[in-house]
């Protein structure tokens, strides 16, 4: 079992930045992919980015590409993801996951634990 703890969500204006932490504890942090997903309002939850393992690779969402980072520190047990010139559009609930299988995959039913979320508005 893994648990996963978000936090760092919050209200900004947009072109703003945020950091999201996603705290891990349980089974061994460096033995999952990590994922962040999002949902807005009245929509389905969506994949934003990917980390492998070691970190050497990821994969973005095209609507944030360019503008989050993703990353991980397997010695905190801790991913991020930073959060850059932040528009009304990436308003929504943000979830950390984790998938004890291969890296790559941007489906959310892949992923075998899930955190709570945490809120990230952004105001026009």
């Amino acid at each position: 079992q893994v648990q996963l703890v978000e936090s760092g969500g919050g209200l900004v204006q947009a072109g703003g930045s945020l950091r999201l932490s996603c705290a891990a504890s349980g089974r061994t942090f460096n033995n999952n992919v990590m994922g962040w997903f999002r949902q807005a309002p009245g929509k389905e939850r969506e994949f934003v980015a990917t980390i492998s393992r070691s970190g050497s690779r990821i994969n973005y969402a095209h609507s944030v590409e360019g503008r989050f980072t993703i990353s991980r520190d397997n010695a905190k047990n801790t991913a991020y993801l930073q959060m850059n010139s932040l528009k009304p559009e990436d308003t929504a609930v943000y979830y950390c996951a984790a998938r004890n299988g291969p890296f790559g995959t941007i489906t959310l039913s892949d992923y075998d634990y899930w955190g709570q979320g945490t809120q990230v508005t952004v105001s026009s």
